[in-house]
């Protein structure tokens, strides 16, 4: 681990900044914007404040946003059909028959305000795909297997990603005694590229939060985030899950509302819990930064798990837990130690064990750049390490991604309940490890990912950098 570790603290000492200098000016003014602004990018971020009622806090994010909506709008589109084999048709209409007679007004206000942010720039996305947008993390790999099981057809190839690694500890295992929480993101590195917002949003009701997101969407997606009752949040998927039900709520719609409304671990599980479709089906990690306690919330369709402590850690790798969630709503080999999300928990445990006592946010930089292969038992970046490089993989990662797929880990986030505190966290776009991605290159050498020339782009290595909820004007 020692050469990762090297370039790791390079890295965590590279210059950082404060939430921005200031708001972008060349965007035209507007009078919906009101009080909110998006600032200059810093280190691959944009820093994004978005202030006021549900509809002005979606407008704000359509008008402020609407060049990266429209790019990730196209991206996504191009993906799922030649993932998915569905036209983009397909899901406009599941937004608006299954998921939007389930959404409740402040979110539909706050989505059609998107609409209208976009709109008054010139973008031509209309409801049902901002709708779509929001949702495609569930549509895609969960509704639609479900359709065709309902229809009786024979079932597409739908990749379900193995989403990030992540951790949160506390009690005898951090330097101070209290909670640390860190999380990287995998996924397509054309996805995840422009996974590159930082929201600051203050909303009318319920809490202030900061969360790292995607343009035009009103949740993280990977969901890290810190609000300003001091809950911490962050998750990685369920492998190889199974199961969605089209009388639920929107995964993302819960998401965002348990970000805005939790003041407590109790009022997160309950709000999860509630209306929940089995769609994107994760392993939630929570912490209470005002008492100390942390929590796992593994959150199947059928089985749903809650577990607390107030000393120790829980980690996640995209592992199904639950032995009975295991056996009854995945197809997870638990045995397979060449498996990535078996690989990744047991370096969770040895980076657990061999650091209890010191974990802080600097150590948890260095563990998101981790590269240590626990089935080969050496430092090899691949789809086993923590810091996942599947485009360096011979293997791919079976079920989602071919041999070489340019895919894995895209950027980082860490906070301590300090940083929870004064709404801040530390974010690193590209790679932990410092290796940077080249687009051209890599199509150049695997014909196969071709298809992505016109959205795959590079993925730099960026510095860590601190963001810090805001001034409304700056």
């Amino acid at each position: 681990m020692e050469g990762t570790l090297v370039r790791t603290l390079i890295l965590a000492t590279a210059a950082t900044a404060l939430w921005a200098a200031g708001p972008v000016r060349d965007l035209a003014s507007h009078p919906r914007l009101g009080k909110g602004w998006r600032g200059e990018i810093r280190n691959g971020w944009i820093p994004v404040h978005l202030e006021g009622p549900p509809a002005q806090l979606g407008f704000q994010n359509g008008y402020l946003l609407a060049e990266e909506t429209e790019d990730l709008f196209r991206t996504v589109v191009k993906s799922t059909q030649h993932d998915a084999r569905k036209k983009w048709a397909f899901y406009r209409t599941a937004a608006q028959h299954i998921l939007w007679p389930r959404i409740e007004a402040e979110y539909r206000e706050e989505l059609q305000g998107i609409v209208d942010g976009l709109a008054a720039r010139g973008a031509r996305l209309d409801l049902w795909d901002v709708v779509a947008l929001n949702a495609f993390l569930e549509l895609v790999p969960y509704y639609t297997p479900w359709y065709q099981r309902n229809k009786g057809r024979r079932n597409a190839f739908i990749p379900l990603p193995e989403r990030c690694s992540a951790f949160v500890a506390t009690g005898s295992y951090t330097r101070d005694g209290r909670p640390v929480i860190a999380h990287n993101a995998w996924t397509d590195y054309h996805v995840g590229s422009r996974w590159n917002i930082i929201f600051d949003v203050a909303p009318a009701r319920g809490h202030r939060f900061i969360m790292d997101g995607l343009p035009g969407v009103i949740h993280s997606g990977d969901d890290f985030g810190i609000n300003a009752a001091g809950i911490m949040i962050t998750e990685t998927t369920i492998s190889a899950f199974r199961g969605f039900d089209p009388n639920g709520i929107a995964e993302f719609v819960r998401a965002r509302k348990a970000m805005q409304y939790s003041s407590s671990i109790d009022d997160f599980d309950r709000i999860m819990r509630q209306g929940n479709n089995g769609g994107y089906a994760n392993n939630w990690l929570v912490a209470d930064s005002k008492t100390g306690e942390i929590a796992s919330l593994e959150l199947g369709l059928r089985n749903v798990i809650l577990k607390r402590t107030r000393d120790g850690y829980f980690a996640g790798a995209n592992f199904p837990v639950d032995e009975k969630l295991r056996a009854e709503e995945t197809d997870f080999d638990p045995n397979n130690t060449g498996n990535s999300a078996n690989a990744r928990r047991a370096r969770w445990d040895q980076l657990m064990a061999k650091h209890k006592g010191s974990i802080d946010t600097m150590l948890a930089r260095q563990f998101l750049a981790d590269h240590f292969d626990t089935h080969d038992r050496r430092e090899q970046p691949n789809e086993r390490t923590l810091c996942g490089h599947i485009d360096l993989s011979p293997r791919g990662l079976r079920g989602w991604q071919y041999r070489h797929g340019p895919a894995g880990a895209v950027q980082n986030k860490v906070a301590d309940a300090a940083m929870a505190g004064r709404l801040a966290l530390d974010a690193a776009m590209g790679h932990a490890c410092g290796r940077n991605f080249d687009a051209a290159d890599h199509l150049a050498k695997y014909r196969r990912f071709r298809w992505q020339k016109d959205i795959l782009r590079d993925l730099p290595a960026s510095p860590w950098t601190t963001f810090e909820a805001a001034p409304a004007n700056p």
